[in-house]
């Protein structure tokens, strides 16, 4: 299984309204992805100094199906709005 995590860091003027928005626009997308075969999503609860915002853990069957969901038009609409709202965004892709 290929494993795909990202984390976002929201910019200090990033709103709740829109935290929550791009949290749960991320936690719609198995129901329109076919190739997902798990997703995590969530807010950091620690909130430490080097702690992140919001987390996603994804899994896929291999790297085809995780560029399948990659060019999605739903993941790019959240792609975007992370991307717009976030200082920082970092991600890791492994195979288990």
């Amino acid at each position: 299984m290929l494993i795909h995590i990202v984390c976002w860091k929201y910019k200090p003027e990033t709103t709740a309204a829109e935290r929550d928005e791009h949290i749960a626009m991320l936690a719609a997308l198995p129901a329109v992805i076919e190739c997902i075969k798990t997703f995590e999503v969530g807010r950091d609860i620690l909130h430490l100094e080097r702690s992140f915002d919001t987390g996603l853990v994804a899994g896929f069957k291999d790297e085809a199906a995780l560029d399948e969901y990659t060019v999605h038009p739903d993941h790019q609409k959240v792609a975007a709005l992370g991307k717009q709202i976030a200082e920082k965004v970092v991600s890791v892709d492994f195979l288990t």
